[in-house]
């Protein structure tokens, strides 16, 4: 059999009874050596790889739905759907199906599973009972029908035989005509009879069944028998809602009456399947799989009808923007866009890129701007809505717009800035708004979803804008509830107000931010912001470190432990622990400089022995420190704190912290004695032997050292040092070094006061002038790099009195 590509796409059922896309690719039907068998093989478009493999069972139900649907079944539980692009390609592939099964193609669905003991007691029976003779169409037959419908649900090709007879000679029309007799005449048991029966029919799970009961001449009578529940003592008025509540508005005419049917149907069909039928039992949950299927490739039609109608859309975004659109109109506008984006949910992802960049071309952003700052609370939500389904869907795009906006508009209806502001003023308690939208900003400005191969500065440019027009809005409630100065606190909040001055429905919120700094809905919103700050720590390194330290934000956010609220506190805590984290020195110079870790310590004292989430966070920031062995903080904790923190023994954190410290400072005071001994030049044993290096020197020479060996860096030999050559020209050769018979050089220098005064001395020993007798190997002078062992004891010596480095003027 030949493979014939076509191009489809692949569905699968999830537990949530919704479709799930699988992805795009070509189908083929091919023989399988694996299976041993013919199979159904899709594979992905985009890279080839393996999206379905299925073997053609003999015994597996395929049902050809809408002309390009085949759906199937292939384990309990398990649904799968092909959906094809064009016709002609579900039509092939259905005949290969029907071919390998031995079906005749013009049926629609061929043969249910059956199991073995069924099928042995059907070859028992006679040929003719394999028929589902359906009695005559009458009043007085209709609870036989019902237990015709009823009995035949637990068997699978029973079913099937029934739902043929159903579908010839208008049989469920005839039906329907009854409930219309019987609630004329007011005759219960009928009508509760055919309620059993269109239940029944729905729960056969076929798609031409559906096509006839759904139809706009039947649907309502369906809906009316489904009112007659026997279990209920008066039936629901489902059919009064549905005509007379629930309102078709259309915002925009719709001229296309096929569109105008298809959403009429797909709304009531959704409101038996939500709202009419019980929630089924877990033996019936694969009964309305189809029915769920219809409802869903529905909304796929009405999604594609409505893109393809430019004029349409176009005048809908035209009154949307209209600043005369009255409001009311403008809220209908706003829930049909709502709906319509949900819808596209269900489109294929090529269509769904193709649908939401129709609604940009067409200036939805520039709508949202517009909407989410009305007084309305439920515009503001379907806004909101329609935002988040914007952004999940592309991030850059809507980051391309607002980079746009400071060009055109100024900085407080920026449509970020809008957002932000909506976030900070939700009215809900629990701020559920404010959440939702808190996790879209998180999105927005989340490094890992501006890795777009078309613009690689998207990441640099978008942050610089964040940070220069957004995060000033978004830090203001924080800034105004963490001034320690009563007056400060008072002009930050008057300039909050005026900022927010734009909207009059953010005036409540702060006047609330204003009079109870510190109640549980400030607390939450703070909450919020601190999330999000602390979400920047992890991913914006440049940019919040500088914003950080340039607001002092840290020190303002540590306030916050104060605060009765434990969980406000651990935010706080949280968001200085990822600061932390990054391990980054500017972080520690700027946390020591302010002392930053006193109201964290603070609040651990005052927690005093409670072991609690608080306590339990604290020690584990002081324990990150000690583990990664920050030495910086360390220090700056031991120095500054540990008198207040040795008492704590029931962990050993702070003496962990304390050894640490210990250790450290051995390492460095080794470090210095080692770098002070290599660093002393040997020659220089005492400041007699400079004086005679610098005789044998050129003047040149000796006025480079001089200036290059400042006086106050020694003192003392620098003052001797000047004596000495005041005197050098008239020193006798005979202080000239004479080489000795063991190879070395014996020097002999005669010094006295008066050779400071300028006068003639002699060059011998006295007790007013000391003689000072050197040794020097001749090897020492030639590499001028080795300590011998019999001077370890003098050089350290030496250097406990003075660790400054000699001068090296014999070099």
């Amino acid at each position: 059999m030949s493979d014939t590509r076509r191009r489809v796409k692949v569905y699968t059922l999830n537990e949530d009874r919704q479709w799930d896309d699988r992805g795009t690719g070509h189908v083929s039907s091919t023989f399988v050596e694996r299976l041993k068998g013919i199979s159904l093989l899709v594979r992905a478009e985009s890279d080839g790889s393996l999206l379905l493999e299925s073997k053609i069972s003999p015994n597996t139900a395929y049902q050809k739905q809408q002309d390009t649907l085949i759906v199937w079944s292939e384990a309990e539980n398990y649904d799968l759907a092909l959906s094809f692009q064009e016709k002609a390609g579900c039509d092939e592939i259905w005949e290969k199906i029907c071919q390998v099964q031995g079906k005749d193609p013009a049926l629609e669905i061929t043969q249910d599973p059956i199991d073995e003991s069924e099928e042995e007691r059907f070859e028992e029976m006679p040929e003719t009972s394999h028929l589902v003779e359906l009695p005559p169409c009458e009043l007085a037959r209709l609870e036989e029908i019902a237990d015709l419908v009823t009995s035949v649900l637990s068997s699978p090709i029973r079913r099937e035989k029934l739902a043929l007879a159903l579908m010839s000679e208008g049989y469920m029309k005839k039906l329907l005509q009854l409930f219309q007799v019987c609630e004329d005449l007011d005759n219960r048991e009928g009508l509760h009879h055919l309620y059993e029966i269109v239940r029944g029919v729905l729960f056969l799970n076929k798609a031409a069944l559906f096509e006839v009961m759904f139809s706009d001449d039947c649907i309502m009578d369906v809906v009316g028998c489904l009112e007659y529940d026997p279990a209920l003592v008066q039936p629901k008025r489902h059919r009064e809602f549905l005509t007379k509540t629930a309102k078709f508005k259309e915002v925009i005419p719709i001229t296309d009456s096929e569109l105008r049917q298809k959403i009429h149907q797909t709304y009531r069909v959704q409101y038996i399947q939500d709202i009419i039928l019980p929630t089924p039992s877990v033996f019936e949950e694969n009964f309305l799989s189809t029915l769920t299927s219809f409802i869903f490739f529905n909304k796929v039609e009405i999604v594609s009808m409505l893109q393809e109608d430019e004029k349409f859309l176009t005048e809908v975004f035209a009154q949307l923007t209209d600043e005369a659109t009255e409001d009311g109109k403008r809220r209908e506008l706003v829930n049909f866009f709502k709906e319509f984006c949900a819808f596209s949910q269900t489109l294929q992802p090529q269509n769904r890129d193709a649908f939401f960049k129709t609604l940009a071309n067409l200036g939805i952003l520039s709508a949202l701007e517009i909407v989410m700052g009305m007084d309305d609370l439920q515009v503001r939500a379907a806004a909101t809505d329609i935002f988040s389904y914007l952004v999940e869907f592309s991030p850059s795009m809507v980051r391309e717009f607002v980079m746009q906006e400071p060009q055109q508009t100024d900085d407080d209806v920026l449509l970020i800035n809008v957002v932000i502001k909506q976030m900070i003023c939700d009215s809900d308690p629990e701020l559920g708004g404010a959440v939702q939208l808190m996790g879209l900003l998180r999105t927005l400005i989340d490094p890992e979803n501006m890795l777009a191969p078309t613009n690689k500065t998207e990441k640099t440019e978008f942050l610089s804008f964040f940070y220069k027009y957004c995060m000033q809005v978004l830090t203001a409630p924080l800034l105004a509830n963490t001034v320690d100065d009563k007056h400060s606190k008072e002009a930050l909040h008057q300039l909050w107000g005026v900022m927010c001055s734009v909207a009059c429905f953010f005036t409540p919120v702060l006047l609330m931010l204003v009079c109870f700094p510190d109640n549980f809905q400030t607390a939450q919103l703070l909450a919020l912001i601190l999330e999000l700050l602390t979400f920047c720590v992890e991913h914006h390194t440049y940019h919040i470190k500088t914003y950080i330290m340039n607001k002092d934000l840290l020190r303002r956010v540590l306030v916050l432990m104060n605060s009765k609220h434990t969980f406000l506190a651990l935010c706080a805590l949280r968001f200085m622990r990822r600061i932390i984290g990054q391990k980054d020195e500017y972080y520690n110079r700027y946390i020591i400089k302010g002392n930053l870790f006193e109201p964290v310590i603070s609040t651990l004292l005052d927690n005093g022995t409670r072991y609690n989430l608080l306590n339990s966070a604290i020690i584990e920031l002081f324990e990150f420190i000690k583990v990664e062995d920050i030495k910086s903080l360390i220090a700056h904790i031991i120095d500054n704190y540990y008198k207040a923190l040795e008492s704590i023994e029931y962990v050993q954190t702070f003496k962990g912290l304390k050894g640490r410290y210990e250790q450290e400072k051995d390492r460095q005071t080794q470090r210095l004695n080692r770098s002070v001994r290599y660093r002393r030049d040997p020659r220089t044993l005492d400041e007699d032997e400079e004086m005679w290096f610098n005789e044998d020197e050129d003047d040149d020479e000796g006025e480079a050292i001089e200036k290059s060996r400042p006086e106050e860096e020694f003192p003392e030999s620098y003052g001797k040092y000047i004596e000495a050559k005041k005197v050098k020209e008239s020193e006798d050769k005979e202080n000239f070094p004479k080489r000795t018979p063991t190879g070395s050089f014996k020097f002999t220098f005669s010094h006295s006061t008066g050779a400071a005064n300028g006068t003639n001395v002699k060059s011998t020993a006295s007790p007013a002038t000391p003689v000072v007798k050197v040794t020097i190997s001749s090897f020492y002078l030639s590499i001028c790099s080795e300590n011998y062992p019999d001077d370890e004891d003098e050089e350290e010596e030496d250097e406990e009195q003075s660790p400054r480095k000699r001068p090296r003027l014999g070099s």
